[in-house]
């Protein structure tokens, strides 16, 4: 029987804990795509999404002492990775900055080969996942994007999993109201 990927991360964090630092590599390299790709959902800049996606292994390495063996990696990790995007947003906020090589272009740009109308649709639907207060985008984008469950949503972001139904409901009717033009009601 081939080991699933949760057996593959937590026999590469028990290497990283007993001093195998190559194990850190193994989990970049399983995790680096899909922790950028939230990443950049979740801060619509990529120079941004790379910098948080580095320094969430920096801290995974760091902090690999901590990690408990009966814990899902994956959760662990993207708890580490919205943490510091939050923490990312509210520095944005107190010091606005605009970096003259930051590029708001996608991790992987296949939306160049869409029609107009398509990307039109994209462009309005990255728009208002960003312009929902960070909570909600957090939730919406850890469960629509990346699949976690309700309950390891509850995790990352630190709170209940009823409160994680509520602000995905919440998002969900915010996002109705800013797309009706898209959805037709």
């Amino acid at each position: 029987m081939m080991p699933t990927e949760a057996d593959l991360d937590s026999d590469d964090m028990r290497a990283l804990q007993n001093g195998e630092d190559r194990a850190l590599d193994r989990l970049m390299t399983r995790w680096q795509n899909p922790l950028r790709s939230f990443l950049f959902r979740h801060t619509q800049n990529e120079a941004v999404a790379l910098d948080l996606a580095q320094e969430t292994f920096v801290r995974v390495y760091q902090a690999r002492a901590r990690f408990r063996a009966d814990a899902r990696f994956s959760t662990w990790l993207f708890a580490i990775a919205f943490n510091l995007a939050r923490d990312n947003t509210r520095r944005q906020y107190r010091h606005p900055t605009e970096s003259l090589d930051a590029t708001n272009e996608p991790i992987d740009s296949h939306h160049a080969f869409a029609s107009a109308e398509e990307q039109e649709r994209t462009t309005a639907v990255r728009a208002a996942i960003a312009d929902l207060p960070d909570d909600l985008r957090a939730a919406v984008l850890l469960f629509e994007y990346e699949g976690h469950s309700h309950a390891e949503i509850a995790t990352i972001i630190g709170a209940s999993t009823k409160a994680v139904e509520t602000r995905l409901y919440r998002a969900r009717q915010q996002l109705k109201k800013a797309l009706v033009r898209y959805i037709g009601k």
